[in-house]
């Protein structure tokens, strides 16, 4: 019952957004985390890659270290700390059911900084995710937090500031609680995707057409009258918004499609979870983002989009134009702000007007089904949740050229078809290996640029792990160890005059499982943002004297690295 009033309050307060005036929304409940005016680098709902924007990024003029303040009254109730991600990141909990999320921290405030150190001590992990006891940090609307930074996944300085309805967890958009953000601009209209829906979207390249502004406001595609050769299509489009005075390009708040005056499908950037942000992937043309670099979003919901943004009034977007007549389309993005643009066009069936799909080989597989393909040393299987639309997915092998691989190379699917869920992948070696050569082996996945390896479960002679990516798969058996390189540090130095320590740990196929530096036989704490040096800066836990530093490393395939400096400081 509490959900469905929760979605129904959501309901109400979509409708009326734009005019500022939806119920469930408390305005002027929170303030600007920040003393500077709020500019946006990214909105809620923006497009990234595998994931939605879940809240804002507020610029922080190129700099780090500006002073971050409680939105409204409440109390710290968890703090993060991750080498990626949102690097530091402090949830403040209110009140009035909400909690608000401030990351890429710095420095926490003095008491929270000295709490959450002394908790990473008693976990020995630098990397924690901690639930706060409420009422150990109180804090009043306008209380100083912390820092902001650029740790974690940031690729520069900002402050990611998020709005979520405490229970059920579910990200808000910022836009609806009245911040006082300038935005006088409509969304821009790039260009226009036809599909042919008796085909999956992975198989074919929509049909593009460039759009014009006609008027302000307005845009018209070229040619007007569009001619398929499908009795079915969907849509997509192209585009951004911006507000008042920046240039960033963030994302669109909402899209609606209409076709011969009624509307058949929208989407709204209203609420979203974090359980469901990786669905991106079947909200945009995915295979246009990964070969083209171009971004559209479908204005129609894929059969294996669960718990979609789209609100379906006639359909699910796939249009029937088998009668032959002509259709007058219109599609109308908006902003948060209500500033709109129309695009208006008109689409007729005309067997025989182009072929825009090609035939593919392979296995068809469908969403919201589980299947598999097997053959007699390579296996895979797609769970119900792993499609987004149904697709032929291909199966090829060849001999691996790895000198330490021990089996073939097994390519699967194609990169511009996304998985939600991982797949299961089950290779058996090209030879016996004994016993040490198992525990050594890993699975390699192998992608247009990338590589990356999965320790493997041994099930009766077959080794077995899970992706989330379709590629090139092998067994390689990994008996290097990791590289351990101390910067700048000898054993013997004397560090009187140094201010920390610095060092690396590198693997040969990129596999660190772990690493551990202990002082004096007690774990000691370093840093280790963005997954690269890792950094301790001197303090109580290493006082002046003679020091005995032991450095630990392990990667996934259970191969270990050990270091020993003894330093004066």
């Amino acid at each position: 019952m509490r959900l469905l009033l929760f979605c129904c309050v959501c309901a109400v307060a979509t409708a009326r957004a734009q005019d500022g005036t939806g119920p469930g929304y408390p305005k002027g409940y929170f303030r600007n985390p920040l003393n500077i005016p709020m500019q946006l680098s990214g909105n809620f709902g923006e497009l990234r890659s595998n994931h939605y924007h879940m809240g804002y990024d507020l610029k922080t003029q190129g700099r780090e270290n500006l002073p971050v303040y409680a939105a409204a009254d409440g109390y710290v109730g968890r703090v993060k700390i991750e080498p990626f991600g949102f690097g530091r990141a402090i949830y403040v909990h209110h009140p009035n059911g909400y909690t608000t999320v401030y990351a890429h921290l710095n420095n926490f405030n003095s008491a929270l900084e000295n709490w959450v150190k002394q908790q990473q001590y008693n976990r020995e992990s630098w990397a924690v995710d901690l639930e706060v006891p409420p009422g150990l940090f109180a804090v009043k609307k306008g209380d100083f937090l912390a820092y902001s930074g650029n740790t974690g996944g940031s690729q520069a300085p900002h402050l990611h500031f998020e709005i979520r309805q405490t229970n059920p967890d579910v990200n808000l958009n910022p836009a609806l609680f009245g911040f006082p953000i300038s935005d006088a601009t409509r969304p821009v209209l790039q260009r226009l995707a036809i599909y042919d829906r008796t085909y999956s979207t992975y198989e074919q390249t929509p049909r593009l057409l460039p759009l014009k502004a006609a008027a302000t406001g307005t845009y018209v595609a070229s040619p007007a009258l569009v001619q398929v050769n499908t009795p079915k299509v969907s849509f997509a489009v192209g585009g951004y918004d911006t507000q008042s005075g920046s240039p960033n390009r963030n994302g669109i708040y909402e899209m609606r499609l209409q076709v011969d005056d009624a509307e058949v499908i929208r989407f709204q950037m209203d609420n979203i979870s974090y359980n469901d942000t990786r669905y991106l992937n079947a909200h945009v043309d995915y295979k246009m983002k990964v070969t083209r670099s171009i971004w559209l979003q479908h204005l129609s919901e894929l059969p294996g989009y669960a718990r979609s943004i789209y609100k379906k009034q006639t359909g699910d977007g796939v249009i029937d134009i088998s009668d032959g007549e002509v259709h007058q389309v219109r599609i109308t993005a908006y902003d948060a702000a209500g500033n709109a643009s129309h695009l208006r066009f008109s689409i007729r069936y005309t067997p025989g007007a182009g072929k825009t799909v090609n035939d593919a080989p392979g296995k068809m597989f469908y969403p919201q089904m589980v299947d598999g393909y097997e053959t007699d040393d390579c296996e895979f299987y797609l769970g119900e949740r792993c499609l987004y639309d149904s697709v032929r997915i291909t199966y090829s092998k060849q001999q691996s050229t790895d000198s330490v691989a021990v089996s073939a190379l097994h390519a699967i699917g194609a990169p511009y078809i996304p998985l939600h869920e991982a797949m299961l992948v089950r290779i058996k070696p090209d030879r016996v290996l004994t016993p040490a050569e198992e525990t050594r082996t890993v699975m390699q996945w192998i992608g247009s640029n990338r590589k990356a390896v999965q320790k493997v479960e041994w099930q009766g002679g077959w080794a077995a792990a899970r992706f989330r990516e379709f590629g090139r798969f092998q067994l390689v058996t990994d008996t290097t160890p990791p590289v351990i390189t101390p910067l700048g540090l000898t054993d013997g130095a004397n560090l009187k005059n140094a201010t920390r320590i610095i060092f690396t740990v590198k693997d040969n196929l990129g596999s660190i499982k772990k690493v551990r530096a202990e002082l004096d036989g007690k774990w000691l704490r370093f840093t280790n943002d963005k997954g690269g040096s890792f950094i301790y800066r001197f303090d109580e836990h290493c006082p002046p004297g003679g020091h005995t530093l032991r450095i630990m490393a392990e990667d996934e395939a259970g191969n270990r690295a050990e270091r020993i400096i003894r330093f004066v400081r």
